[in-house]
């Protein structure tokens, strides 16, 4: 048995029907088991078609300027991450009741 090589997309039979979700493996691995990522799409209002905008989730996973080759999850939701962890490590007073009812935490 070998893993799936990068770039693998599963958007059928294990995804759910009533969703618009894929599965992607967007990295090999020499030794182990990869493990794909999955994807949820919340609002789908464009004219791309679903393979295009799984073709653009894995480009986006080589977009990391910090790596020379594939990461787990798109470049942009790395760098999301990354950002909250260090003000989170930074700040330590609560936020401003102005930010309420915004998405400052992502």
């Amino acid at each position: 048995m070998v893993n799936p090589p990068a770039g693998t997309v599963v958007d059928s039979v294990v995804t759910r029907d009533e969703l618009f979700d894929f599965f992607l493996v967007p990295q090999g691995v020499n030794q182990g088991t990869v493990t794909p990522t999955h994807y949820n799409v919340l609002e789908y209002n464009t004219t791309l078609k679903p393979d295009h905008l799984q073709q653009i989730a894995y480009k986006l996973c080589f977009m990391y300027y910090n790596w020379t080759g594939a990461i787990r999850v798109p470049a942009v939701c790395q760098y999301a991450h990354k950002l909250a962890f260090l003000v989170g490590q930074s700040l330590h007073r609560d936020p401003s009741p102005d930010l309420a009812d915004l998405l400052y935490y992502l």
